[in-house]
Order: structure tokens, then C-alpha cells, then sequence
């Protein structure tokens, strides 16, 4: 995106004509960055006070606690960071399905829904890990949301939703998931089954090396969120 808007700023000073001088360059593409900037920069304050306006003390609370935790492990290795952030989900939040909290069959909360009702399903826990990590600087090239078949002992397996963090992206992952309090490498998890994941930037069905698809394009859930979050503060 920034390149982009250098290249912009460039391309109109040239084919207008408008005979801009090198230091009225420099200041508009400083403007462009920093509005660019703030735009990609999310408002706690804002879901701090929503949190307070739609859910009341507790929430708010919960917010502040996940904010001190953002700041306090911003500059850990990225070990330390998701583990604090696996740990702080699965201490505060209760499990509870999508229509007990939501009176929906399948509804992605944002980080504030989840936090705010203080429960949610693996896709809440899941997508609320995501956003922090990306928050304490960890890229989408180390992180996916994995939707998988659960499975323990002879039970018919289940579909869940755990996050995946890739030390390397051809590496093996760690896995994060509410089932469970510690994060395990995925070798420890014959339990779980990959179908298919996504983040950001890509769609990957089973053990892909290659992205098959937009996931706002193939995952209405998915675009709904991030629209949702953006208009929270996130």
C-alpha cells in the first residue's frame, strides 16, 4: 500500500503538470503515509469504549486486561507471545456455542463480541488469537486460521476452527486451540485433521504450499468480521 501511494504521489505531480518542487513532494507524500498510517492503526480507546457502552464494566475490564497484555509482550520473542495470548483466551473466556451466546447456527464473533460476552466457540477463540498476534507485529506469512476434524478416540469427528503459527511457512506449525491450554507442534496432535486454511492473504485446502483462493472472496463469515472489527477499532 505505501508503495503505492508513493508511486501515486509521483504519477500526479508529473502527468497534471503541476511543476511540484522537491519539498512539496516530500510533505504530500508524508501526509499520504501518515493518513495511510493511521487508517492501518487500530483505535483501542474506541473498542475499549464500546466494550463499556454495549457490555457494561466487566467487558471493559476484559478489554483493558487484553490491552496491558498487547503491550506488556510487545517486545517478547514470538514463542513468548503466543503462548501469553493462547494462555489469556483460554484462562478468560468460557466455551459456549454460537446459539447459546448468539442465537445463530454459525456466527464469527469480532475479538470485541467475544470479549464483551466473555464467551464464544472455537471460531471466536480462534479468530480473537489471530488479531492479537497480528497486533504484537507477527505477520500473516506465520499465521492461519485452520478449520479441522476433531477427533478423540471412536467419536464421530467434529469441525473446529484452531489458529496456526509457522515459525517458517514451509515449517511445521504450532497449534493454538481452546481445547487444550498448551500450544503443541502439529506432529502432537493426531486428533486434528486439516481441511483448509486462511488469513489475510490466502486460501490453502488441506496441506497446500500455495494459496488456491481470495478468503474474503470464498469466506463471506471471513469478510464480514474484518469489516466489523475495522468499524470497532481494530
Amino acid at each position: 500500500m505505501l508503495s503505492n501511494l508513493r508511486t501515486s504521489v509521483f504519477v500526479i505531480a508529473k502527468t497534471k503538470g503541476l511543476g511540484f518542487s522537491a519539498a512539496t513532494l516530500v510533505l504530500l507524500l508524508s501526509l499520504l503515509l501518515a493518513f495511510a498510517a493511521s487508517l492501518a492503526e487500530p483505535n483501542l480507546d474506541k473498542t475499549q469504549a464500546l466494550a463499556q457502552q454495549r457490555y457494561g464494566e466487566r467487558a471493559a475490564q476484559t478489554v483493558a486486561a487484553w490491552r496491558q497484555l498487547i503491550e506488556e509482550s510487545r517486545a517478547l520473542p514470538d514463542n513468548d507471545k503466543i503462548n501469553k495470548v493462547n494462555t489469556f483466551f483460554n484462562r478468560r473466556m468460557q466455551f459456549k456455542s454460537d446459539i447459546e451466546v448468539y442465537n445463530q447456527e454459525d456466527y464469527w464473533a469480532t475479538p470485541l463480541e467475544f470479549m464483551g460476552n466473555g464467551a464464544g466457540d472455537c471460531e471466536d477463540f480462534a479468530i480473537s488469537k489471530y488479531m492479537t498476534l497480528q497486533m504484537l507485529g507477527i505477520g500473516n506469512e506465520h499465521l492461519r486460521l485452520v478449520y479441522v476434524r476433531y477427533k478423540v478416540g471412536n467419536t464421530t469427528p467434529v469441525a473446529h476452527m484452531v489458529l496456526g503459527y509457522y515459525p517458517q511457512p514451509t515449517e511445521e506449525p504450532l497449534i493454538l486451540d481452546n481445547m487444550i491450554s498448551s500450544v503443541r507442534p502439529a506432529s502432537m496432535r493426531s486428533d486434528l485433521s486439516p481441511v483448509f486454511s486462511f488469513n489475510g492473504d490466502g486460501l490453502w485446502v488441506g496441506g497446500a504450499a500455495t494459496s488456491s483462493a481470495d478468503p474474503t472472496a470464498r469466506l463471506s463469515r471471513w469478510r464480514d468480521v474484518l469489516v466489523r472489527m475495522r468499524q470497532e477499532g481494530l
